[in-house]
């Protein structure tokens, strides 16, 4: 899937070897031999091997994998919390391995802020204390750091708990000062480790659904990990899958589900709900024909007589969707002399954009008879799903 926002991080043959004989490991990586035999040879274990991907400006990009993947390694790597063995990551413009040590702590200040698993909050602060904290630290006054902070909380929905203390307040609720911390901070991308998986599932979905509206209102770029498959399916725009200190894919959720590069993603995405994943854009066909808001029901008839449809979409001159005529309404205008068929149209048809899940199209299907049109934010008409399209779009997801 192509992306035409910048490249906020380029990672490039990023390697990590934990041991005293890095250069050993490597070398024998590149002699074809994978982590178990390398740490059996050298006892040396390859946390990370040639890692490549980049995060655009604005993207939420899911970095998943089971426990020992290497993900956290990689979350770290990123702002040099761990060093790299080898490889570059470039943010800006600027080669974070290449960096010393005062341009790294200038380097992640500018742009990295961290939101960890457990909250990592100062129970004796208060809650606009703890999300001013990373400002305190760098020594910016009272008043600016307590707009700021004021700000994020309110952001992330805390506004008038500034005088509240962590033990006064839900998982969620602390989760959401972590948040803001981060926020405050104003770095240009956010890190988050595990966020999440402290929380019960309740308040997982929900803080799941707050990052997303977040991200909608802020398109802050955002790494983030996770182990939960239905997580990353759920809050991503794209997913690296590592195994092993590899990567075996990365792609949309709609492509992990639909075009699994290998057996164990293919085995990884097994059980998972594809209707609420999978969306209209996946089971959208081409519109065979249309009319226009100036044709006769007779236009409406020999068209589709002549791509046997029972039913037309109608568009006005900006090819925006107006209304639809079927067959028997057409006849029955043209007997009546009626010379448009908006004189005929109905408007009691449905339509989603490309991003509608396709578990929703089941009801629409089930209240209406007609096909569902698919249109962008201007109404212009860029499809159709009929019903036997998305049986056969879960249908072959499944089989993949």
């Amino acid at each position: 899937m192509s992306d035409n926002r910048n490249v906020k991080i380029r990672v490039r043959n990023l390697s990590k070897v934990f041991g005293s004989q890095p250069k050993k490991a490597l070398e024998l990586r590149d002699q074809g031999l994978k982590r178990p035999e390398i740490l059996d040879k050298t006892g040396q274990t390859l946390g990370l091997s040639n890692i490549d991907f980049d995060v655009h400006e604005g993207e939420l990009l899911v970095i998943m994998g089971l426990s020992g993947s290497g993900k956290s390694t990689l979350i770290r790597c990123l702002n040099r919390l761990i060093e790299p063995t080898e490889g570059e990551i470039v943010i800006d413009g600027e080669n974070i391995p290449d960096l010393k040590e005062k341009e790294l702590l200038e380097c992640r200040r500018r742009h990295f802020s961290m939101v960890f698993q457990n909250f990592a909050l100062f129970p004796n602060r208060t809650v606009r204390q703890n999300a001013e904290f990373g400002l305190e630290v760098r020594g910016i006054d009272m008043a600016t750091r307590r707009e700021a902070a004021d700000k994020a909380l309110k952001q992330v929905g805390l506004d008038g708990w500034e005088d509240a203390y962590p033990n006064q307040l839900s998982g969620g609720m602390q989760q959401r000062v972590g948040l803001a911390r981060a926020l405050a901070n104003d770095a240009t991308v956010l890190l988050m480790d595990e966020a999440f998986s402290a929380l019960d599932p309740l308040i997982r979905g929900d803080m799941q659904q707050e990052l997303l509206a977040l991200q909608h209102r802020m398109q802050k770029t955002t790494v983030f990990i996770t182990h939960d498959l239905d997580e990353a399916l759920t809050i991503g725009d794209r997913i690296v899958l590592l195994k092993d200190g590899e990567v075996v894919q990365i792609g949309t959720p709609e492509e992990i589900l639909t075009k699994p590069a290998d057996d164990y993603v293919r085995r990884f995405i097994e059980g998972v709900d594809k209707s609420r994943i999978l969306t209209a854009e996946s089971a959208m066909r081409k519109v065979r024909s249309t009319v226009r808001e100036s044709d006769g029901p007779r236009t409406a008839l020999r068209k589709m007589r002549e791509h046997s449809l029972d039913s037309i979409y109608i568009l006005d001159r900006e090819r925006r969707l107006i209304g639809l005529i079927d067959a028997d309404a057409a006849s029955e205008a043209l007997e009546q002399g009626k010379d448009k068929v908006t004189e005929a149209m109905t408007q009691d048809f449905r339509s989603v954009t490309r991003e509608e899940p396709l578990h929703n199209l089941f009801a629409m299907f089930s209240e209406n008879r007609f096909p569902i049109a698919v249109v962008n934010d201007d109404k212009v008409l860029q499809g159709v799903v009929v019903k036997g399209a998305v049986l056969d779009e879960l249908a072959q997801a499944g089989e993949d």
